[in-house]
């Protein structure tokens, strides 16, 4: 078997891709329309303990997510990296369709929170085994000196999920009543990603097997099973801040409506610029990491955000302008980019091939389900407690300074700079 991995055709590289962002266009849905689907489920006498109530269904779709890396990782690294990605993107799908099509809390009782609950397990299930064999493939079929840019594709078509919900939400938002947006309008933003389900499923068919290939390419690491853990730790330090800069992002809608007063129309214009931000720091993450190294990226966008961060919200909660809740969400979500496209890199190049989309798959969904599913609702909770809107800041700066400890301490993993140190030393 040739040890050089076969060039993907672009389209072949776009159905990757594009998959994980219909995927994750449908997951992120449910945390911006939060406030509406509260509405819907869980009715309550204020609106605080509604949306508390709707962000832990939100973040209850997390704790499956370990289960899920664990099931389909393993099948990524034993049948192949496109028959789990096949079984992920079905199971999406069909909870996706599930939730969007659930009945509301006054026409069936308290079956519908049911539903959504179970609803959201199964899509943390197929989210959590998705990431890794997507990103194993996505490094596999990528040539040594372009697999920074190729996995940041991960992160990047992630955050333009992002960005499309935003703008559906926008127009939505603009162009539907306030009642309607409850009732209706949130349900038709999630069946336009499961409408593509299909073509998209017959896309991935057609792509090629990385995994047989790979298997003659071991990862970078050799050493001992407790080294292999160290680095697996260190990844989970540095997935949980750049999970948590993920979700305050993505948190940004609901905290310009819920905390600030905006109206959903223009609270929206957060989540697209946030998406628009991210997926532009995540591809120059990429690119620069394959020049540079991984860890230089990811050390200087965790330093940013902690200069960033306190300003950013301060500036968003005494101005209440529309330019500071864009311009904070823009510098803030540019550099969660940067730092999340390389972490991610450098830990799928540590892993050896044999374990890399499972092992991967587990440690990403416990970063996610440990930080990420807990962000959203542990924010709304210090605010209510608190009564200061500052308390997003506060939480994702002791993320970030987390993170920095596992930046400083991963080994470098990009082949430029390997190279470059054997060099040096011989």
């Amino acid at each position: 078997m040739s040890a050089t991995p076969k060039p993907l055709s672009l389209p072949q590289l776009g159905a990757v891709v594009a998959g994980n962002a219909l995927e994750f266009y449908d997951f992120l849905t449910f945390s911006f329309f939060a406030t509406q689907i509260g509405s819907v489920f869980f009715p309550g006498k204020d609106t605080t303990s509604s949306l508390l109530f709707t962000l832990a269904t939100f973040g209850v779709g997390f704790a499956t997510r370990p289960l899920g890396g664990m099931v389909i990782g393993t099948l990524g690294d034993t049948w192949g990296r496109k028959p789990a990605m096949l079984f992920s993107f079905g199971l999406m799908g069909a909870s996706v369709v599930g939730l969007a099509l659930t009945p509301s809390y006054a026409t069936i009782g308290w079956y519908a929170p049911l539903f959504a609950v179970l609803f959201r397990l199964l899509q943390g299930f197929a989210l959590g085994g998705e990431v890794g064999p997507t990103t194993a493939f996505l490094l596999e079929c990528a040539p040594a000196h372009r697999r920074g840019f190729y996995v940041s594709l991960q992160n990047a078509t992630q955050y333009l999920a992002t960005l499309g919900a935003g703008l559906v939400g926008f127009v939505l938002a603009s162009l539907l009543s306030p009642a309607a947006l409850n009732q209706w309008g949130w349900r038709i933003a999630m069946l336009l990603g499961a409408a593509v389900v299909p073509f998209a499923l017959s896309i991935r068919r057609r792509l090629p097997e990385t995994l047989h290939e790979s298997r003659a390419r071991p990862g970078r690491y050799h050493g001992p099973m407790g080294g292999l853990l160290w680095i697996a730790l260190l990844g989970l330090a540095m997935l949980a801040s750049a999970t948590v800069g993920t979700y305050t992002m993505n948190y940004m809608t609901t905290f310009a409506i819920h905390s600030l007063g905006f109206p959903p129309a223009r609270a929206f214009a957060a989540t697209i610029v946030a998406g628009s931000a991210a997926t532009l720091g995540a591809l120059l993450a990429g690119y620069l990491s394959d020049r540079i190294g991984r860890k230089p990226v990811a050390l200087g966008a965790s330093l940013l955000l902690l200069l960033l961060v306190e300003p950013s919200f301060a500036a968003m909660v005494r101005f209440h302008t529309i330019a500071t809740l864009l311009g904070g969400t823009a510098a803030m979500a540019l550099c969660v980019g940067l730092l999340a496209a390389s972490v991610v890199t450098s830990l799928a190049e540590s892993m050896p091939v044999s374990l890399r989309a499972g092992g991967l798959g587990i440690v990403y969904a416990l970063a996610i389900s440990g930080f990420g599913g807990t962000a959203q609702f542990v924010v709304t909770w210090l605010i209510a407690e608190t009564g200061s809107p500052l308390a997003p800041a506060w939480y994702m700066t002791a993320a970030v300074l987390l993170g920095l400890l596992g930046v400083v301490a991963m080994p470098e993993s990009a082949p430029v700079r390997t190279r470059q140190r054997s060099r040096a030393s011989a």
